[in-house]
């Protein structure tokens, strides 16, 4: 096991992992593929409700990181509060632009696809998908922030609602 990748994440750690919410590490565990012994991180994701494997040496490449410290939480917190520039009006566009966004999953990007289209459904509802887009990214937001700053998340939902509205 001398070639075997750095494990960054410990057991009962709290990761992001894009697009998916928050997880667990609730263990690290060897698997032989084609007679080659890979380490996986076994992840619960509790807003899905859904265990998944992820090679430990590919753990990085998916964007699969730690939750925020708290001033990282508070700044995006913030940040959805601020001016922003107007987005793309071609709804097409616009869509891709915050799924790329949310694959690359920092709590900036999703506060800042959360901020953009919420005040584009204040002007126009969203289309079915974008919607779905906003309410995940909704959700991503008020589960990293409520970890990373050890409140329930209903209090973050009301909170991020504030800053929205302004």
């Amino acid at each position: 096991m001398s070639n075997s990748p750095a494990v960054e994440f410990k057991v009962d750690q709290r990761v992001v992992y894009p697009s998916q919410g928050v997880g667990r590490i609730t263990s690290i565990t060897e698997k032989k593929f084609k007679d080659v012994a890979v380490l996986y991180y076994i992840i619960y994701l509790e807003f899905s409700d859904m265990t998944v494997m992820v090679p430990v040496d590919k753990a990085r490449d998916l964007g699969i990181r730690p939750i925020v410290p708290k001033d990282e939480a508070l700044k995006a917190l913030n940040f959805i509060a601020e001016e922003y520039a107007p987005i793309p009006s071609d709804w097409k566009l616009r869509y891709q632009m915050n799924l790329d966004l949310l694959k690359k999953g920092s709590v900036m990007d999703i506060a800042s696809v959360v901020r953009s289209l919420y005040h584009r459904s204040k002007i126009k509802e969203l289309p079915i998908l974008e919607r779905k887009l906003y309410d995940s990214a909704l959700n991503l937001l008020q589960d990293e922030v409520s970890f990373s700053l050890s409140k329930p998340k209903e209090e973050i939902s009301e909170i991020i609602r504030q800053k929205l509205e302004g």
